[in-house]
């Protein structure tokens, strides 16, 4: 029997369930580390007993202690994310769990945890291995209530179109996916995600489908980007890296993608790889400014640049008014993978592959130094209500220097 959402199977068992092992060491970690005990017992009690906190942001129940937490997990370990129509969250079943417990003073310190943060990662590890079964396909249907190709979801913008536009067979079960995770990290067919200015490096292209969500400009080295408005701390965000002086007092555009985006990464421009790596960090911490975040960890995007698990890639452009630059991608929330997929010393076309996320929403980075002239050019204003910007869309413009004559 398949369950419509979590609460449906929890509430069907009592306290003597078997757990998952990486669930059930994370119940030993919290019973027994009174420094992680106490705030995942306090971070329940923080949360106000009226609306709209009586019930998570996919509709459900709101969870009131770490026990009945762990059961939703336990469950989740071998479930797919549906698809539900209007919900701010949907597909993210584990977020939509602790989305008011993270929002509390006891929830920031919580998730703030290196041992929790461990742990969590394990347990999406292990999830993410569920995800790249065969038994996670049985939500890519279109007659299953939550079925990602069901009618509904198909007409959304970002699925409109999509057996024209992404790889699949119409012919085979499930459209040829071999998992859940095949199904998320689809790639386009040939001719699909046309690269706007391809042989014109003045421009730089849209490196996700995305939203625009922010553009800072003179970043300082360090900020507090725990405060309103979440200034950019480039220290933070390159942690430590030994080129981050090359991009203080630089530019940062950065862009939001959804869990119906696509979510691999383009290059925005043509250039060297000088160095990529992954950066590991936290998975549910948001910035408490935020408060009680319908969907966070969406208001919390400035901060999480500094403190959540990143890949990095660094791309020294072959137009020299661009230079070197950097390209971040930043795992939000269900995200256990930021996946590489390309070398040091590699060199990328612009609109080439650089990598992928491996599951939930996600946002991203554009990292210039403060010598580019970078003169955006969107389709609409950045912000949380920004529309989705095709992936290898032109998006800004970089002038060529003037040449100072000496007559």
């Amino acid at each position: 029997m398949r369950f419509s959402n979590p609460s449906e199977h929890v509430e069907a068992k009592g306290r003597s369930e078997v757990f998952h092992p990486v669930v059930e060491e994370f119940k030993d970690m919290i019973e027994n580390d009174p420094i992680i005990y106490m705030p995942f017992h306090q971070m329940f009690s923080q949360i106000p007993n009226k609306p709209p906190f009586d019930r998570d942001p996919n509709g459900n129940p709101q969870v009131r202690d770490y026990f009945m937490m762990l059961r939703h997990f336990n469950k989740i370990m071998t479930s797919a994310p549906e698809y539900k129509k209007g919900l701010g969250l949907t597909g993210f079943p584990i977020n939509a769990i602790i989305n008011w417990p993270m929002g509390t003073p006891s929830g920031h310190a919580a998730f703030l945890n290196e041992k929790v943060n461990t742990q969590v990662g394990k347990m999406l590890k292990e999830w993410a291995r569920f995800l790249s079964s065969p038994e996670s396909r049985y939500v890519l249907t279109s007659n299953l209530d939550g079925g990602w190709f069901c009618p509904a979801v198909l007409a959304e913008n970002q699925m409109h179109n999509f057996d024209n536009t992404f790889k699949c067979q119409l012919s085979e079960p499930y459209r040829g996916f071999k998992s859940w995770d095949d199904f998320f990290t689809r790639e386009f067919r040939d001719g699909a995600g046309p690269v706007g200015a391809p042989d014109d490096d003045r421009f730089i292209t849209n490196a996700c489908e995305s939203a625009p969500y922010w553009l800072q400009r003179m970043v300082q080295e360090r900020d507090l980007f725990w405060i309103k408005g979440q200034p950019y701390s480039i220290k933070y965000m390159l942690a430590g890296d030994s080129l981050t002086p090359q991009f203080v007092e630089g530019t940062v555009y950065q862009g939001f993608l959804d869990a119906l985006s696509y979510h691999r990464w383009h290059s925005p421009v043509s250039g060297r790889i000088v160095k990529g790596y992954i950066q590991l960090g936290t998975y549910y911490s948001e910035a408490m400014v935020s408060g009680f975040d319908e969907a966070a960890p969406n208001e919390s995007q400035g901060y999480l640049t500094e403190v959540a698990t990143r890949a990095l890639l660094f791309i020294e452009a072959d137009n020299p008014d661009i230079g070197l630059m950097c390209f971040m991608a930043v795992g939000m929330a269900e995200v256990s993978t930021c996946d590489i997929r390309v070398q040091v010393g590699q060199h990328v076309k612009k609109g080439e592959q650089l990598g992928m996320f491996h599951f939930g929403g996600s946002t991203h980075c554009l990292i210039f130094r403060k010598s580019v002239d970078l003169v955006l050019d969107l389709p609409c204003e950045p912000g949380l209500d920004a529309s989705i910007v095709p992936v290898n869309r032109s998006i800004a413009f970089v002038p060529p220097r003037r040449i100072k004559s000496n007559l």
